[in-house]
């Protein structure tokens, strides 16, 4: 499947969710913790190539994820996605241990999505360890299209991935772990 995304840094969390509210978007459900698992092999392999495998956790759900490396480079970030739902992720975890992959890195986020009624695209806010961000997911004149009605320029995209603003958010701030976790999170054989 295609993935077509964007994300915009948030400054102003309630400006940003009144004006979600005011465009008729509603919140679906409650706001998730979200653990993600990042694999790779052991040379980085994987990250090289502009790959990700990831098992990613929340609210009971499990999700084994492969995302190719990105189309080009462009307004937007488009990637082949490839997802299957799985019961436990420690389980796969340990498969993807016992096929030579390692636990390459952790990040977690506090994930809330959004619905409008027909909207071809979602929208969800994501509270991590380095700031909130909105995501913006669908075809690229719909992300520009909502991006605007939010009050965000095509100029204030961000296409990079999470594990690379991490890493520059580490490159800024001496003493920040390896990991893009919450104080007090538990380790990955949790989870």
């Amino acid at each position: 499947m295609k993935e077509i995304e964007i994300k915009l840094r948030i400054s102003d969390r309630a400006a940003v969710l009144r004006r979600i509210a005011e465009l008729g978007w509603r919140a679906r459900g409650e706001r998730e913790l979200e653990r993600n698992f990042v694999y790779d092999r052991p040379d980085g392999e994987l990250r090289a190539a502009g790959c990700l495998l990831r098992v990613r956790d929340w609210a009971g759900v499990c999700l084994l994820t492969l995302k190719l490396p990105a189309a080009g480079a462009g307004l937007h970030k488009v990637k082949e996605e490839f997802e299957v739902e799985a019961s436990d992720s420690a389980a796969l975890g340990k498969i993807l241990e016992g096929l030579g992959y390692r636990l390459a890195w952790r990040y977690e986020k506090y994930r809330t999505y959004f619905e409008l009624k027909n909207a071809p695209g979602v929208i969800v806010l994501d509270e991590t360890p380095i700031g909130e961000f909105l995501e913006l997911e669908g075809e690229p004149a719909w992300i520009d299209r909502t991006a605007l009605e939010l009050g965000f320029s095509s100029q204030v995209y961000i296409t990079d991935t999470y594990g690379a603003l991490f890493e520059e958010h580490r490159a800024r701030n001496a003493g920040v772990g390896a990991d893009m976790v919450f104080s007090g999170s538990v380790g990955p054989s949790s989870g």
